[in-house]
């Protein structure tokens, strides 16, 4: 048994399933909680209850799904499926295969994380169909790994879950007792700062040439991958009401003004340091793009019923998250835990701390909104006291978030369904790509 396939079980036999962690770390906070609090456990239990349901990060958790099924949706769209056709074409080696999935990966998985996720896999499989077709060569578990790199990326983009809610009025408030908190901390200081900049441009030009000197020292195989074929539209006529889900030009026309309201609020906005860019306005945006670029509403919702299938984790694990963050809170535990990385950390030294735990919190609760549910409260003390700015901080979680999702196989499942792959044959891949993630991640908040 090699290494990887040693790895791989070694995952599953180790970690439930992400549900199962976020009870057993439940279990495991109220017991702190009890130890370190004055208050009774039934008192803490009903703090727990209550912060299962807390109305503002309820909300959160409907977007962050939003954000996951829009972009899953969009990528399904005859749009991009056009789109990744013309990237495939002129494709003929293994290296330019690899160097070409993971830059466009990264690219569309800075947009949106759902719809990085879902064009990097279905880009990945489009080249093994074509290179089995024309029976050329291919490693396809590298090209598989490359469409899974925008995990690494999408917390520092536009659909970050940490940087898209601070980014909203009042959130730092709502979540940390911390009076001294700005009201929002904008795109314009996380995610288009010059170290984030510096790190999407570094990630966009190291990665791709590593999985090209991957691809040319690696020799691929005649891999059989079956293509795909998109069943044949019924001609079923439309009756009475039906009309109206099948017309292509309500679709299109409603999406296009929607598009169009979308860039007015943008451009309105544009003198206010991109504040008007938050979760409700990507969904809006990610919404309108998807009723203008599938053919009617009928496709649209149809595109929605199989991206649903992904957002189950999100909803039902969040509200645990959230009652963990109310036992943190009401217990004093988020300001024992400021106070130990205070103690062993300096102004420097505080953002590369508050990475390499992001990476290992990332582990066993796999999603980035939830980490911030947790974490996010500990870093704004912690940041506030050293005097660490703040944003600097929040891209620390972000990246160290990001980082260790090409360790934990968990959001490859989407990935690994549409290539037929499996995780033992792109754990290896995913593991360089960490180790390279890691020097450009510790690299820039170091320097900046």
């Amino acid at each position: 048994m090699s290494f990887t396939e040693k790895y791989a079980l070694w995952f599953k036999r180790l970690l439930p399933s992400p549900f199962s962690i976020a009870i057993i770390l439940t279990l495991v906070v109220v017991v702190l909680a009890s130890l370190v609090s004055d208050k009774s456990l039934s008192t803490l239990l009903f703090d727990w209850q209550e912060g299962l349901w807390e109305s503002n990060l309820l909300a959160f958790g409907f977007q962050m799904m939003l954000m996951l099924v829009l972009g899953h949706a969009l990528a399904l769209s005859h749009f991009f499926d056009t789109i990744i056709q013309q990237i495939v074409k002129p494709i003929k080696t293994t290296s330019g295969a690899a160097a070409t999935v993971v830059f466009f990966t990264i690219i569309v998985a800075f947009l949106n994380w759902g719809l990085g996720l879902i064009f990097g896999a279905i880009l990945a499989r489009k080249i093994g169909e074509q290179f089995s077709i024309n029976n050329r060569p291919l490693n396809y578990p590298l090209i598989g790994a490359a469409g899974y790199v925008g995990l690494m990326v999408w917390h520092g983009g536009l659909s970050g879950s940490a940087l898209a809610k601070v980014a909203e009025q009042d959130h730092l408030r709502r979540i940390s007792e911390i009076t001294s908190l700005p009201e929002t901390i904008s795109y314009d200081q996380t995610v288009f700062s010059t170290m984030n900049m510096v790190a999407f441009l570094l990630l966009l030009v190291v990665l791709p040439a590593l999985f090209f000197w991957i691809g040319k020292k690696q020799k691929g195989q005649h891999t059989k991958v079956k293509v795909k074929t998109i069943p044949s539209e019924t001609t079923n006529h439309p009756i009475g009401a039906e009309h109206i889900d099948e017309s292509k030009y309500l679709s299109k026309t409603i999406g296009f003004f929607l598009v169009l309201l979308a860039v007015i609020i943008a451009y309105n906005s544009t003198g206010n340091h991109l504040n008007f860019i938050t979760p409700n306005f990507i969904n809006f945006s990610m919404l309108a793009l998807c009723l203008l670029l599938h053919k009617n509403f009928s496709k649209f919702l149809k595109a929605i019923d199989t991206a649903i299938r992904g957002s189950s984790g999100i909803l039902i694990q969040f509200p645990l998250y959230f009652g963990i963050l109310a036992l943190m809170k009401t217990s004093g535990l988020i300001g024992d835990i400021s106070d130990f990385f205070i103690q062993v950390s300096n102004e420097a030294t505080l953002p590369i701390f508050t990475f390499i735990s992001a990476g290992i919190v990332n582990v066993f609760v796999p999603s980035g909104g939830g980490q911030w549910a947790i974490q996010g409260p500990i870093i704004l003390e912690a940041a506030t006291k050293l005097g660490v700015p703040l944003p600097k901080m929040i891209m620390a979680l972000a990246y160290g978030d990001q980082l260790t999702n090409m360790l934990q196989p968990f959001w490859a499942l989407p990935l690994l369904s549409i290539t037929g792959l499996k995780a033992k044959d792109i754990l290896p891949y995913t593991l360089l790509l960490m180790v390279a993630g890691a020097l450009i991640f510790i690299s820039v908040l170091l320097v900046f």
